[in-house]
């Protein structure tokens, strides 16, 4: 009888089975577990795991994720190592791409909020500049159209000078001929006005002795004194030194020129016709007067019966009536009536 024993000829399959599935088994939650350790960092995590697996192939994800795998169990072969590697790093390497798409979806986020933040803060500073634009632009407008109006023309063609509305200043407009020194109407004259005295020291004028009344035809005088008057300037009128010259003052600031004396016959409830002759006219010119008081005596050929208007007034070298500092100071002139029977 052949003997029976408990030894099989062949080794147990169930338990060589039992050990691979063991096997095989370990491999699969320690594959996991360090997939699970790669995908589930923090941020600063999450970049030391990408730096570690490679994208580029699952050789080199293999390479990354087996040494994790062969720390825990030597008993598996090279091939299932091998096998469980890729597997390990494929998962790896797929949940750390799921992963970066999940942190690019978080980073995406962050830049459209960030970019949402930044239109946001641009809008309101377009809108600060806007609102500074219009208080600017309102104020710079106001102030160009004070300006403008300031600098525009005056009307009629004229000029605008400290703010008035100044329609002329010489000739160069007009369309009269130019004046030429002699007595000529319907003239534009350049020369310029000239030199003008202080106030205190502007030259001034009174008919100082008159008569009350005169003899038809009879000659008779009167005295005229001046004041800031030196009477060393005439121009012959006919001449053709009529507003020919500007006005002049001496080293003193006394005025140079002359005076007029002249009565025309006036009615006493009408105005005078303007371009009549007077019957009576002198011009004095004697070289004297100055700064003080000086009187010259005038005598006047005899005049028509009526009411005669004498009047006396002076003039610069070329017969205006001398400037004055002030527009409320009275030109040197005066008029006296004398009825003359």
């Amino acid at each position: 009888m052949a003997t029976r024993t408990d030894t099989p000829d062949t080794p147990e399959t169930p338990r060589v089975g039992r050990t691979a599935r063991s096997a095989r088994l370990r491999r699969v939650l320690l594959t996991t577990a360090a997939a699970a350790m790669l995908v589930v960092p923090t941020a600063c995590g999450y970049a030391a795991a990408a730096d570690r697996i490679s994208t580029g192939g699952s050789g080199q994800g293999a390479s990354a994720a087996a040494p994790v795998a062969d720390q825990e169990d030597q008993e598996g072969t090279a091939g299932t190592e091998d096998a469980a590697g890729a597997t390990g790093a494929t998962g790896a390497t797929g949940t750390a791409g799921a992963g970066e798409d999940a942190a690019g979806t978080d980073d995406a986020a962050a830049d459209a909020q960030q970019q949402g933040r930044g239109g946001q803060n641009r809008a309101d500073q377009a809108n600060a500049n806007a609102q500074n634009g219009q208080e600017n632009g309102g104020q710079a407008a106001q102030e160009d159209e004070q300006a403008a109006a300031e600098d525009a023309p005056a009307a009629e063609g004229g000029e605008k000078i400290n703010g008035l509305d100044v329609l002329a200043r010489d000739c160069s407009k007009s369309n009269l001929p130019p004046h030429d020194g002699f007595q000529k109407g319907d003239r534009c004259v350049s020369t310029e006005f000239g030199e003008v005295g202080d106030a205190n020291q502007n030259p001034s004028l009174l008919i100082t002795k008159f008569p009350q009344q005169v003899q038809a035809d009879q000659p008779f005088s009167i005295d005229v004194t001046t004041r800031n008057l030196k009477r060393d300037r005439f121009l012959g009128a006919a001449a053709g030194g009529y507003y020919l010259e500007s006005s002049l003052l001496d080293d003193n600031g006394i005025q140079r020129g002359h005076f007029h004396t002249a009565c025309r016959m006036i009615s006493l409830d009408e105005a005078p016709a303007p371009g009549d002759k007077p019957a009576f006219f002198v011009a004095t010119q004697d070289n004297k007067g100055g700064a003080g008081d000086s009187t010259v005596t005038i005598d006047v050929t005899g005049l028509p019966k009526g009411v005669a208007q004498c009047s006396s007034w002076a003039g610069d070298g070329s017969h205006r009536i001398p400037m004055m500092e002030r527009a409320d100071q009275t030109p040197a002139f005066d008029s006296v009536r004398i009825r003359v029977v």
